[in-house]
């Protein structure tokens, strides 16, 4: 009998008794391809035994320190690491303890900037249908998951979303890539524009939309094009890159794909622990850090956790070696890989609609019809079916229903950690599309 209130309430989760590099065993010794990183956490494997040490030195040296009257040399060096990578234009870390903490201040450190320069007015912040943002209450807002959003919506903070950018389902016939990409700015426009040209904070995306969707890049020039109308009218660009950023999709950083175009403010996490400590961050532009320096002088937000001495030396160590030569090189070589074998797997399959993604980050689309793109039945959860006949043959994949409205759709995510090799690579393309074929046919 458990005492957990886990997740859901139902069968007996399996117990994981260990990991090294791409697998975790459970308490039966079963085997299981982590094809999914857990939820995109696992950069670099299990058990790695360089972050395990550096752990093991900074508990030696201080485990604990309150960021009200102390720094240390390990958060300081991982802000030093982090903004080197960073393209130029992101100058600042705030360390915070996962992915929705990070949005939660990237919100807040939105609003207070404009407070700092004397645009106390602007109080709306835009953000995108099916996107997802954390599970906290401003993040959870923020995000367009109705289905999270759904039961919490009378206690959710007022916000504003516009249509993501979805070629697959939303791209009309006929139009060009250049015109999608201008439509959905100026759908932007026109929102920042019936809310008030001077009254909205900031505009949040994911740089390639992760759960909700299932690992769906832009069209070429969309960020360049948000940037642009951002600009015209003083709002901020926020990117997540809590789930696609620190190395998934073949950079450190997700947005730098992206024609040059350089955020505001970024948020990271999940793998930039690794799943070796719970730890996050929030990148900011000197002018935000300049407002708070020569306006009240803090900023006013803060957690018990942030910057924890232990998750910082992890989180240092996990970055200096995913950014070792080769390691971006495997990212891309076995991304290319997993679609290409993927598509020989399933691309002709009935029931699989679209196969996409960049670097080690992956989606699949199921569907009724490919042609028509019909969804689904969403009563028969084939998501949940899926992840139960992967586990089964030994795979952890990343299921979720929803994807076109909240309630239609369903994908399959997968984000294995960076260090896979081409054989454990083919093994999930096997095992996934077996598991689609005992559910689907």
């Amino acid at each position: 009998m458990t005492r957990i209130l886990h997740r859901s309430i139902g069968p007996e989760l399996p117990r994981a008794l260990s990991g090294g590099g791409v697998w975790i065993t459970d308490s039966e010794g079963r085997r299981y391809i982590d094809g999914s990183g857990g939820a995109a956490v696992t950069s670099l494997g299990h058990g790695n035994a360089e972050v395990l040490d550096a752990m093991r030195a900074q508990m030696d040296a201080i485990a604990y320190a309150h960021t009200s009257f102390f720094t240390t040399d390990v958060a300081e060096s991982l802000a030093n690491r982090l903004v080197s990578l960073a393209p130029d234009g992101l100058d600042y870390v705030y360390l915070v303890s996962g992915g929705s903490e990070a949005v939660e201040a990237a919100l807040k450190m939105a609003r207070q900037y404009f407070v700092e320069i004397g645009q106390p007015q602007r109080r709306h912040i835009i953000a995108r249908r099916q996107s997802y943002h954390g599970n906290t209450i401003g993040a959870l807002a923020t995000g367009g998951n109705e289905w999270r959003r759904r039961q919490f919506q009378p206690i959710l903070p007022e916000t504003h979303h516009v249509a993501p950018c979805y070629a697959y389902r939303d791209m009309a016939e006929g139009e060009s890539v250049d015109d999608y990409a201008a439509r959905l700015a100026a759908e932007l426009e026109d929102k920042i524009l019936s809310l008030g040209a001077d009254q909205v904070i900031a505009f949040v995306a994911e740089p390639v939309v992760g759960a909700t969707l299932g690992a769906v890049p832009p069209v070429p020039g969309y960020f360049r094009r948000i940037r642009e109308v951002c600009d015209k009218y003083g709002v901020l660009l926020i990117m997540d890159e809590v789930m696609c950023g620190m190395g998934r999709t073949g950079t450190i950083f997700a947005h730098e794909q992206e024609d040059g175009v350089v955020p505001d403010i970024v948020t990271i996490a999940k793998g930039l622990g690794g799943g070796y400590q719970p730890i996050g961050a929030v990148l900011l532009s000197a002018k935000i850090y300049d407002a708070f320096r020569d306006g009240s002088g803090l900023f006013q937000h803060g957690h018990t956790y942030i910057g924890h001495p232990i998750a910082a030396a992890a989180a240092d160590k996990v970055v200096e070696l995913m950014t070792r030569p080769g390691v971006m090189d495997n990212v891309n070589a076995m991304g290319q890989r997993l679609q290409e074998g993927l598509e020989a797997a399933l691309g002709q399959h009935p029931n699989v609609g679209d196969i996409r993604g960049r670097g080690l980050f992956r989606g699949i689309e199921l569907v009724a019809d490919r042609d028509t793109k019909e969804p689904l039945d969403p009563s028969l959860k084939t998501h949940a079916k899926i992840k139960k006949a992967a586990m089964a043959r030994g795979l952890m994949c990343y299921p979720m229903g929803g994807t076109i409205d909240g309630v239609r759709g369903d994908h399959v995510l997968l984000a294995p950690p960076y260090i896979i090799n081409a054989d454990e690579v083919d093994q999930v393309v096997e095992r996934l599309s077996g598991a689609i074929r005992d559910v689907l046919g």
